[in-house]
C-alpha cells in the first residue's frame, strides 16, 4: 500500500513539531505543508522553526522523510514574464523555498506550473522553460521540483500529459522534474480517472510512471471535464471512492506519498477517517457525520 497523508499546517508556537504530531494525530505517515504562509513572501528563519526537533520525531515514528513533501506558495506564477519585476520576484522566491524545503531536509517541492494571464498555452510554456531553468541554475539543491497537473480554470497551464511531457524533454534541468498527479484536476481537466489502471498506463506512455513524484488524492464537486478545480471529500464527489482507492492499492504507485486536500468538515478535518477508509478499503456513507 502506498504512503498515505494530507496537508498538514505549520505555526507557532511549535512549529515544524506540531506539524509532525499533527500529522501523527491523523495515523498518516506520510504530509505535506507549506513552509510559511501562500498568500505571502514573508519567512520565519528556518533557526526558529524547530526543525531538528521534528525530524527527530519523524526519526521516532519510523516516517521515511523522503516521503515528505513540501507544496510551493500559489503566489509563485512561472507562465507569465510581461512584468520583469514580477517574474524576477518568482523566480527568488521559489529559490528560497527550495533552500527552505532541503533545510527541512525535505526532498520534493509541488509546484504549480503557472498561468499565462492572457496570452496562451506556447507563451506559458515558453516562460516556465525560461524561469525554471534560471531557478534550477542558481538554487545550489537537489530537491525535485513536481509540476502539478492542473484542472485548466481561467488560464492555467500545465493541463495536459502532454503539455508536462514536452516541457521536460526540452528542459535542460530535467533530473529535477517530477510530477503531481492530482485526482481532482485530471478529472476536472476530462481526463478518466475513473479507471485508475488505464489513466496510469496513459501517464506512463506520454511521461513514463518514474516522473511521477507524488498524488494529491481528491474527490471533486465537478462532473469531468468541467475545468473548475473544487475539491471535495472522499466517496462525496463525482469520482467517488472505490474509483479513488484503486490508486491507493495499484502496485505502480506502491512507493508514492498519497496527500489528501480534501476540504474540512465544518471545523473539523477529515483526514483521520479518510485515511482509515482508505486503508480498509472500507467505505461508510454517513462518515462525515460522525467525525
Amino acid at each position: 500500500m502506498s504512503y498515505l497523508g494530507c496537508h498538514v499546517g505549520l505555526s507557532a508556537p511549535k512549529y515544524y513539531v506540531g506539524t509532525v504530531e499533527e500529522a501523527l494525530s491523523y495515523d498518516a505517515d506520510t504530509f505535506m505543508f507549506y513552509t510559511g504562509a501562500p498568500q505571502n513572501t514573508r519567512r520565519k528563519d528556518l533557526s526558529e522553526l524547530r526543525i531538528e526537533e521534528g525530524r527527530a520525531l519523524l526519526s521516532k515514528h519510523g516516517i521515511d522523510e523522503s516521503k515528505i513533501v513540501v507544496h510551493a506558495p500559489y503566489i509563485i506564477n512561472l507562465g507569465n514574464k510581461d512584468k520583469p519585476e514580477t517574474f524576477d520576484l518568482a523566480k527568488s522566491f521559489l529559490i528560497q523555498e527550495l533552500r527552505r524545503t532541503s533545510g527541512f531536509g525535505a526532498s520534493k517541492l509541488v509546484l504549480h506550473p503557472g498561468s499565462h494571464v492572457g496570452h496562451d498555452e506556447r507563451h506559458g510554456m515558453e516562460s516556465l522553460l525560461l524561469g525554471l531553468e534560471e531557478v534550477c541554475a542558481h538554487d545550489g539543491t537537489d530537491v525535485t521540483i513536481c509540476l502539478e497537473t492542473m484542472a485548466g480554470k481561467g488560464s492555467e497551464i500545465g493541463v495536459s500529459f502532454d503539455f508536462l511531457a514536452e516541457f521536460i524533454a526540452r528542459f535542460p534541468f530535467a533530473d529535477r522534474i517530477g510530477v503531481c498527479l492530482d485526482t481532482c484536476h485530471v478529472h476536472d481537466a476530462g481526463y478518466d480517472v475513473l479507471d485508475a489502471d488505464a489513466l496510469l498506463k496513459e501517464f506512463d506512455r506520454v511521461l513514463g510512471l518514474d516522473r511521477l513524484k507524488v498524488v494529491h488524492l481528491n474527490d471533486s464537486k465537478n462532473p469531468r471535464g468541467a475545468h473548475k478545480d473544487r475539491h471535495e471529500n472522499l466517496g462525496i464527489g463525482h469520482i467517488g471512492f472505490e474509483a479513488l482507492h484503486w490508486f491507493v492499492i495499484h502496485p505502480a504507485l506502491e512507493e508514492k506519498p498519497i496527500i489528501l486536500e480534501t476540504p474540512w468538515v465544518g471545523e473539523k478535518p477529515p483526514y483521520k477517517k479518510e485515511i482509515a477508509m482508505l486503508r480498509s478499503g472500507a467505505y461508510e456513507a454517513d462518515w462525515r457525520e460522525h467525525l
